[in-house]
């Protein structure tokens, strides 16, 4: 039996334990140091984006933009159905309810058409969500929530480092939220970021994020003792999260590109069997570039799909499928949904699986994927 292809694998990228140690040596071992620093300000510069404070997980980072929104009970937010549980639980947890909306067939994101069918009165913010780090149409999306004057929280959660028109994700909406978990691109095991693109945001955002406190202002010597001045949390990152991640960070250009080299090879080896309409392939359309966060396959049904899991273990390779729609779901259910209501996501989410996809995957490791769905469509005529 050959060696087994994981569907993920953590690594290093340079200097991440020896940040940690010296972490250790300097004794700030709590949010809001040097390392802690030094992330946002390179986030901060590469990205174009005003404020970024690191957070200790993607969810924490949208719990916060969330509460940044000002949600309560009888509000609604815009987003889809085929995300992470965060995007949803974050405004859930405000009291306030997700309003699921279909997907676009080519991308997978929030289909920016079907807005307008969507919302009510009671909308307050828009959460749209760039699904494998592929951009979801925001110029409209923007467009239509500045005419209503809603909010927009970009999950840029598998995000970074992919663009629209040129431009940075998490740096478009009023707040965007990174994830740097250990499946993402740059990873710190657990760990996220706010993206602050509203400069009336940002004080706020500073107390809520710190117990709900007026710390930061203190540190700046804007006050001269801090206290609680609002309802808060403790979101911020360790120092030790933030050292490992600025290890991963510092090499980001040489990461992305690793990954689209990692896509692009999938993409044209597979080729073949999308034209001989045996699967579909991502498409990532104009003027929008991604940054291999992951890569998928479309199978003809989930019948399909499961039977292709199960040959690729037959040949030690680990694949997966994604979300369970929101809608579907046991807690989907006890917000009022049910399945059929979002046929699209619902079609698609059962068709998709998920290949390996990591830094150091190897070309003959991505060959022996290739071969083995060769080898499952060539048995099956």
């Amino acid at each position: 039996m050959p060696s087994r292809i994981p569907f993920n694998r953590p690594f290093l990228a340079g200097r991440e334990l020896e940040y940690i140690s010296e972490a250790a040596r300097r004794g700030h071992l709590s949010a809001d140091g040097l390392f802690t620093r030094r992330c946002a300000q390179l986030l901060e510069q590469r990205f174009g984006i005003s404020t970024v404070l690191l957070t200790a997980s993607g969810t924490a980072a949208l719990e916060l933009a969330a509460m940044l929104c000002d949600l309560g009970p009888g509000d609604e937010v815009l987003m889809p159905s085929y995300t992470f549980v965060s995007t949803a639980s974050a405004v859930v947890r405000c009291g306030a309810r997700p309003l699921f909306v279909d997907i676009h067939p080519e991308t997978l994101n929030l289909d920016e058409r079907l807005l307008d069918a969507a919302a009510t009165q009671r909308t307050r913010a828009i959460f749209p969500v760039h699904y494998g780090g592929v951009a979801c149409e925001m110029e409209p999306i923007l467009q239509w929530a500045a005419a209503r004057r809603l909010r927009v929280v970009e999950d840029a959660a598998q995000g970074v480092d992919a663009t629209y028109q040129g431009r940075a994700l998490g740096s478009l909406g009023d707040l965007g939220v990174y994830s740097f978990h250990e499946t993402k691109n740059c990873s710190c095991g657990e760990g996220g970021a706010l993206c602050v693109n509203r400069s009336e945001l940002r004080a706020r955002a500073e107390i809520l994020r710190d117990k709900g406190t007026n710390r930061q202002q203190f540190f700046r010597g804007v006050v001269d003792k801090y206290t609680w001045v609002a309802l808060g949390s403790s979101f911020g990152a360790s120092e030790i999260a933030c050292a490992f991640l600025l290890g991963q960070l510092e090499h980001l250009d040489a990461i992305t590109r690793r990954r689209r080299e990692l896509a692009a090879w999938y993409q044209a080896a597979l080729a073949p069997l999308e034209a001989a309409e045996r699967l579909r392939l991502p498409r990532v359309p104009d003027g929008r570039r991604a940054n291999g966060h992951l890569f998928y396959i479309l199978l003809r049904d989930e019948p399909q799909r499961d039977a292709v899991v199960q040959h690729l273990r037959q040949h030690a390779v680990q694949a997966v499928f994604h979300y369970v729609p929101l809608h579907t779901s046991p807690m989907g259910r006890q917000l009022g949904y049910a399945p059929g209501q979002l046929p699209v996501t619902e079609a698609l989410s059962g068709r998709l699986l998920r290949l390996p996809m990591y830094f150091e995957l190897t070309q003959a490791d991505q060959q022996r994927v290739v071969d083995a769905l060769e080898d499952f469509f060539r048995r099956r005529g």
